[in-house]
């Protein structure tokens, strides 16, 4: 593993850079890609208030420069964008204009089902699961299709959340294969929850096989707010890159000045 491109500073809901930075060099890695969360537009949950990327990406690409010449690494300058399907057009603007080193894409929310908490999902019914889960997978093929993005982010995130977990079919899986199989964008593996409530690394390991048919192909991700997630999630991905034999693509962000 050369490179983490999944990782977020105190511009979103992480740690300071430098602290991150000096975390992926002692994991022994070559690059890192700070991916702070960035929602483009407001909608009627108010969700655009939790993270301000949108207003603050020039001072953090300022603080990203003033410390490259301080490390070894090459760092990215990048962002987690939360796909939603009625803002692709605002979403094409912000990037075209950021012009940020590569972009994940990430469905964190589609329409009324948020994807970041387990708490509205507690009393739903097995088919209000399901269908939370179906309309996730929905959003996510169409976050492939729109061609917004170079990254794909955590693909089956409602696993992370219990009562959601297991409502994931192969065909949801088989789908978002398709969809990459024509795509530029890339997925990730990522390894935000391997050491807590899943477990395990996104996507299911189970499925993987569903891309390799495709021959699709991987980056790597840890999805990390600490630089103690850093320590631990590096060798985490190493070991399920080798126990699953995960194709990884050469995929290269834009060129940056260090």
């Amino acid at each position: 593993m050369r490179a983490d491109l999944h990782a977020h500073t105190t511009y979103s809901d992480g740690s300071p850079l430098p602290e991150m930075c000096r975390a992926a060099e002692a994991a022994g890695l070559d690059a890192v890609g700070f991916t702070d969360h960035c929602i483009v537009v407001d909608d009627e949950f108010g969700r655009r208030e939790r993270y301000d990327l949108v207003e603050t990406y020039e001072r953090r690409r300022e603080a990203i420069e003033r410390f490259r010449p301080r490390t070894d690494l090459t760092v990215y300058d990048a962002a987690e964008v939360s796909y939603v399907a009625d803002a692709e057009a605002e979403t094409a603007d912000l990037l075209a204009a950021a012009e940020f080193d590569y972009t994940i894409g990430s469905v964190h929310f589609a329409g009324e089902y948020d994807y970041t908490t387990a708490s509205g999902y507690a009393d739903a019914s097995e088919a209000e699961r399901r269908a939370a889960v179906e309309r996730y997978f929905d959003a996510v093929v169409a976050a492939v299709d729109s061609e917004l993005f170079d990254v794909l982010g955590h693909l089956d995130l409602p696993e992370r959340m219990a009562p959601l977990r297991g409502h994931a079919r192969r065909s949801d899986y088989e789908r978002v294969a398709a969809a990459l199989a024509d795509s530029e964008t890339v997925p990730e593996i990522n390894a935000g929850r391997v050491h807590d409530s899943l477990g395990r690394a996104h996507p299911d390991p189970a499925m993987l096989d569903a891309f390799l048919d495709r021959d699709v192909r991987f980056v790597l991700g840890t999805d990390s707010h600490s630089p103690r997630e850093i320590e631990r999630r590096v060798p985490a991905l190493r070991e399920v890159v080798e126990a699953h034999d995960v194709p990884l693509t050469e995929f290269e962000p834009k060129t940056v000045v260090q």
